[in-house]
């Protein structure tokens, strides 16, 4: 079948009623989740896959992943949607890949254009989801049949390398960045060894046989640490929030506006594509570049629409580059696509080279629902822009019940263990300190995820050289790979010494 029959499949599949029904309600948890400072995509990824995992009881296994997969993938790129809500009327990011918005986007607010930013980041968001979308369709096939061609070797290196990505690129210190990647790995050697059975860091505990369930680490990590955060820190939304009048914006603005969105868009989807790299790198360069090469770059940071509108279309593309690393190679190249890569392994579906081969309807029915998603999101943030403006004067006292609600409902939903309720506070805890003390999650949960796959094509490879650790830079392509992932860790190492400075991605 030609990929343009592939694309009418999955919008056959994305069109199915009940996957309608999770497209929506996808893109509408991720917008609000985008609009409520502090909670984030990873977060409310996570939270929501026991969620699905019950809505979705009664339909057939492969219908199960699917539906469950078009819900969180909804929800992570209608956060990025929503968190240019907070950015522009409270001065506050909903996310962190929206901090560039409040550049401009309070400032154009202040002078009464509140609406105007708002619908132009909407619009900027659904040419960047289409673009990425088109990107996705024509890369996604072609990678997979390079990747189809890789051994053991290759993979584990590409591990590496995805490994290396994000925890060079994450947080405020690559030490603490690595530090966390080395816990994750640890994490994912509890249990009982596959090939074996020898038991590991179970301490004769039965419910560690099986190893920690990466939901219960996830879910407490992000959502219940970030309760913890709110508690203790008594955080809520003090801003002042910013008037909306007139929602359209003018003939000026578009034009303002439509080669910052191209130029956005294309930037972050080639940006998102690289493993460890992530929405917020997307929005400073789309921003750095449109500062550059306009005439006028004094009026940046006074309210310019070409602050908003650039950096708005660069996270969105990138949420969708991201996908293709994560369905064609397995390798997630931000903290929520590993999140939805425990999703995928949770429904037995691994992502990678033989997802389009195996499972079709699932992967080009994901793709396809995204621009139904896309679509919707235009939708339903242009009228409602109001309505989810008002989402971010939630009292924090109704908010912090219902995550704990779902968080220990859901959790218990999927795993039926009293030991995963105390390990998700354990968790929580554990997450809370962490953060707080500037050590970033998403190179553990990537640790904990990619483990165990590092392991058996560890061993696979060496089984093949006979215990020959030089099959790793035999392969070209694998050595390929371990040079990558050692000059993207020494490259801004090198920087920072030289005393430029680094920009470093906390994407959720």
């Amino acid at each position: 079948m030609s990929t343009f029959e592939y694309v009418l499949h999955g919008l056959g599949t994305a069109m199915q009623w009940h996957n309608v029904v999770f497209v929506f309600f996808g893109v509408l948890i991720g917008t609000v989740v985008g609009v409520l400072p502090g909670i984030g995509p990873m977060s409310g990824v996570a939270l929501l896959i026991p969620i699905t995992a019950t809505m979705t009881a009664g339909l057939g296994a492969e219908e199960a992943a699917t539906s469950s997969i078009i819900l969180l993938a909804g929800v992570y790129y209608g956060a990025m949607y929503g968190g240019s809500t907070t950015s522009i009327l409270l001065n506050t990011p909903g996310e962190s890949s929206s901090v560039v918005t409040t550049l401009d986007g309070y400032q154009m607010a202040k002078q009464g254009r509140a609406g105007a930013a708002l619908a132009i980041s909407a619009i900027g968001s659904f040419a960047a989801g289409i673009i990425s979308l088109i990107g996705l369709i024509f890369l996604a096939r072609p990678l997979s049949a390079v990747a189809i061609k890789f051994g053991p070797a290759e993979y584990f290196s590409l591990m590496v390398l995805g490994l290396l990505a994000i925890s060079g690129l994450a947080g405020k210190s690559m030490v603490k960045a690595l530090i966390m990647t080395a816990f994750g790995l640890l994490l994912a050697t509890i249990g009982i060894d596959n090939v074996s059975g020898v038991e590991r860091f179970t301490f004769g505990v039965p419910e560690l046989y099986q190893g920690l369930e990466f939901l219960t680490v996830a879910v407490g990590m992000f959502a219940v640490g970030e309760v913890f955060k709110t508690i203790l820190h008594r955080e809520g939304n003090d801003g002042e929030l910013a008037k909306i009048n007139r929602i359209l914006p003018t003939k000026q603005d578009l034009k303002d506006s439509a080669a910052p969105i191209a130029r956005g868009s294309v930037l972050g989807f080639f940006i998102g594509l690289l493993p460890g790299a992530g929405a917020i790198l997307a929005s400073f360069f789309a921003y750095i570049v449109e500062k550059k090469i306009s005439k006028n770059p004094e009026k940046f940071g006074k309210g310019a629409i070409e602050g908003v509108a650039s950096p708005e279309s660069a996270n969105n593309a990138a949420s969708g580059g991201a996908m293709i690393p994560l369905l064609t190679l397995g390798i997630p190249s931000s903290g929520t696509t590993a999140i939805l890569m425990g999703a995928f392994i949770m429904y037995n579906v691994q992502p990678g080279p033989l997802l389009f081969q195996d499972h079709p309807a699932l992967a080009w029915g994901v793709i396809a629902s995204m621009f139904v998603g896309n679509l919707m999101l235009l939708i339903l943030n242009m009228p409602l822009v109001k309505i989810f403006a008002k989402v971010i004067e939630t009292p924090t006292k109704y908010l912090i019940p219902l995550i704990i609600v779902f968080s220990v409902f859901g959790v218990y939903a999927v795993q039926y263990s009293i030991f995963d309720l105390l390990l998700i506070m354990g968790c929580g805890l554990v997450g809370y300190f962490l953060s707080k003390n500037d050590y970033p999650l998403a190179p553990l949960v990537l640790g904990l995820i990619l483990g165990p796959m590092m392991e058996n094509n560890m061993r696979r490879a060496l089984t093949i050289s006979n215990g020959d650790f030089m099959i790793f830079l035999q392969k070209p392509i694998s050595l390929a790979f371990l040079i990558i992932g050692l000059l993207w860790i020494t490259v801004p190492l090198i920087l920072k010494m030289r005393g430029k400075n680094v920009l470093v991605n906390e994407e959720g």
